[in-house]
């Protein structure tokens, strides 16, 4: 089981969605804050991304951004957000020299994992450092899907979205492998480890098993996965077990006994007490989405 990947598919919620805009002149465009993560690609020209908090972070032409967690920002052609427009106030310019493609994801909050949430606020990738190809293909092939109105357009671009996120996850964490989980993920034994938990979350895993399984002491394996994630590893296989639940029980017709067994709950009634307890309303409230859930503060 890739990890990265099971960690976005949980999170998500809905399709994602993109935009193209071109403009000329003065320019200055408000996002507010955001239930998701969104992206900028500069596709010409420059121009400024100004956060809420922070610093302003200049842009050249091919600089992707991402805001991981939907924080307030506006993009302009100068370092200041003075007169910011929402920018659904947008209009396409074709004459415009400065051209741009947003996009956002929505993001279930109760189910964030925390290899996303220690992301900074702003994530800047820029292009002249040269790195990462493969997010530059998937940018290059983004950008072309967005205009005109080929066959298959929808399906590609959604395609191609979920693929950007998990490269502009990739690439931050190759630029930052010393820490958190992105070390956590670089280290054999530790991702190891999740990937079994992952893999196979229903499994009846005790601390002795996984650490057989991974090839070190019960010592070793609990030191280094409580260091480099946050939480023990027992203590984390319960929190996914109800975050991957949390995913199957809005995303899916799937029946309460058959979810409580994929995540390991031999009875529904098992299965609900522990739900209860970790989003303080039980399953099948959940679902029908009639209340907000208050994950425990306790686990990630």
């Amino acid at each position: 089981m890739d990890v990265l990947s099971d960690v976005i598919t949980a999170m998500r919620a809905g399709r994602p969605a993109a935009s193209r805009a071109r403009v000329s002149g003065p320019w200055c465009f408000r996002f507010d804050r955001y239930d998701g993560a969104g992206f900028h690609v500069l596709l010409r020209g420059t121009g400024w991304l100004v956060p809420e908090h922070g610093a302003p972070v200049p842009l050249d032409a091919g600089d992707v951004v991402l805001v991981p967690h939907g924080s307030a920002h506006v993009l302009s052609d100068s370092p200041g957000d003075r007169g910011a427009v929402p920018f659904d106030a947008a209009v396409d310019d074709p004459e415009g020299r400065t051209e741009f493609l947003c996009g956002k994801y929505r993001i279930d909050r109760g189910r964030t994992h925390p290899l996303l949430t220690e992301l900074p606020d702003v994530v800047h990738l820029p292009r002249r450092l040269g790195r990462h190809p493969d997010l530059r293909a998937a940018v290059d092939l983004l950008a072309g899907e967005t205009t005109g109105d080929r066959p298959g357009r929808d399906c590609v671009i959604s395609g191609l979205l979920d693929l950007l996120l998990v490269y502009m996850v990739r690439a931050w964490f190759d630029e930052h492998p010393g820490t958190g989980w992105p070390r956590a993920l670089h280290d054999s034994e530790v991702a190891a480890a999740l990937r079994a938990l992952h893999s196979d979350p229903a499994a009846p895993w005790r601390l002795e098993d996984l650490a057989a399984h991974v090839g070190v002491s019960r010592a070793t394996l609990a030191r280094r996965f409580t260091a480099l994630t946050g939480q023990p590893p027992m203590a984390y296989l319960t929190w996914w077990r109800m975050i991957t639940a949390a995913h199957l029980l809005r995303e899916s017709d799937r029946p309460l006994p058959a979810i409580a067994r994929q995540v390991g709950y031999g009875s529904p009634f098992a299965f609900a007490h522990a739900f209860k307890r970790h989003f303080g309303l039980p399953p099948g409230r959940y679902r029908a989405g009639t209340d907000t859930p208050q994950p425990d503060t306790a686990t990630p």
